[in-house]
């Protein structure tokens, strides 16, 4: 069974910026250690690609997103 590595679009990052906009969330299946708090959309997939591992795009709500209390 191939690995999943989840990640989602990180919720403070300005439009046309050059940082990296991305965190992995958790990992199932593969032994791995991220090291990084934000990562570009390309090492993800590199990532991915060298565990063989599924990549899944975590979505946030317009709702939470937008309320912060």
């Amino acid at each position: 069974m191939a690995g999943k590595i989840f990640y989602r679009e990180r919720s403070r990052v300005k439009e046309g910026s050059r940082t990296p906009r991305f965190r992995i969330i958790a990992v199932s299946g593969i032994d791995l250690r991220v090291y990084a708090g934000h990562l570009r959309k390309k090492e993800i997939e590199k990532i991915a690609k060298e565990t063989k591992a599924e990549l899944i795009l975590l979505k946030q709500d317009k709702k939470s997103k937008s309320s912060n209390k």
